[in-house]
């Protein structure tokens, strides 16, 4: 039986360079017979923190609940029961775009914070999951990660999402045209990607 693989894009439109290379990792992996799954944020109704942190209260392995009713925890059961995740974000004012750090803070019930106790810690250190993530900037490449919030912020998100990444990808100077394609290259390193979280 093969994998399941949810992509989580936090860009703001479709068709855009985050979105192509989400994708081409989810191609990857359905040609290694994987099921893949795409969630755009920007459709999504995900409301604010409220930082009430009733989530993060009960002991025990169990993600922690958050009182409001939104799509959340229909999106977080879907990765509960995926195999690996592709994590995408444009970089927007030196992080993640706003939609994916709404999504990243209500992620706060993997950690138990009881009342009186100091710090968070995690639930469990287990990771039965593998995660790709995916950065776009006009800036080049090899700057997201030296000059941006932005892989920091992804990763913490496949952390408390118990998904451990196994390949990331900064694709830079994509602001030269208004509909940027990106490299027959940088498609086929996606999908390599791909392959090995279906792997």
């Amino acid at each position: 039986m093969g994998k399941k693989i949810v992509g989580i894009v936090g860009s703001y439109r479709k068709g855009g360079a985050v979105d192509a290379a989400v994708e081409a990792v989810l191609a990857g992996a359905r040609e290694q017979g994987a099921a893949t799954h795409t969630i755009y944020l920007s459709e999504q109704h995900i409301e604010f923190c409220q930082n009430c942190r009733a989530c993060t209260q009960e002991p025990g392995e169990a993600r922690g609940l958050c009182p409001q009713h939104d799509d959340l925890e229909a999106i977080l059961q879907e990765i509960d029961a995926a195999d690996g995740v592709v994590l995408g974000s444009p970089v927007n004012y030196g992080n993640t775009t706003a939609i994916f750090r709404r999504f990243l803070e209500r992620l706060l019930g993997s950690a138990y914070w009881p009342w009186g106790q100091a710090a968070p810690k995690a639930r469990t250190k287990a990771m039965p999951r593998k995660a790709v993530l995916v950065a776009t900037s006009a800036m080049p490449g090899f700057l997201i990660p030296l000059t941006t919030g932005t892989m920091t912020a992804l990763k913490m998100a496949a952390n408390m999402l118990l998904a451990r990444p196994v390949g990331r990808m900064c694709i830079g100077l994509i602001a030269r045209t208004p509909n940027p394609e990106l490299s027959a290259r940088t498609l086929a390193r996606a999908r390599r990607l791909g392959e090995r979280l279906a792997a």
